[in-house]
């Protein structure tokens, strides 16, 4: 697992590929785990901190917060944008997963840092003639993939 901070050293541009993704809008899609194992999907907000963890909250007492306390595994999807009719106004979308770490109560909100297992980043080539999937695990390090 790597913080968000391991993520920026090892694989720059990636890392500001995914950032800009987070940053189109404020809300962000979660997926965690039920008590039963289900799929839960909630929206939440993502905070790239300046000490270099990547964090969400949520209040005191929601159903994420008490899905993530039980069973740390998620996943973080950036906020979709419409591409428009042609697909040019697109720019990309990310994903991140890993493990919600709990770092108490502010506020009346539950704080995770995020330790995380992989980042993905999926947008055009340059040229906008293909679709260009970049990712990083640990052990793999960043692969790239180009779908025509």
């Amino acid at each position: 697992m790597a913080s968000w901070q391991q993520i920026e050293a090892e694989v720059p541009a990636l890392a500001a590929l995914v950032r800009e993704a987070f940053a189109a809008s404020r809300h962000a899609t979660m997926a965690t785990l039920r008590a039963d194992g289900g799929p839960r999907i909630s929206g939440t907000e993502v905070d790239f901190a300046a000490d270099g963890e990547l964090r969400i909250g949520s209040m005191t007492g929601a159903v994420k917060a008490r899905d993530l306390l039980r069973d740390p595994r998620l996943a973080l999807h950036s906020p979709t944008v419409d591409p428009g009719e042609d697909g040019a106004a697109w720019p990309g979308e990310a994903k991140v997963a890993g493990r919600a770490v709990g770092e108490g109560e502010a506020d009346d909100a539950h704080v995770f840092r995020l330790d995380l297992t992989e980042v993905v980043w999926t947008g055009h080539t340059a040229d906008r003639t293909a679709l260009r999937i970049l990712s990083w695990h640990p052990g793999r390090g960043l692969e790239e993939h180009v779908r025509t």
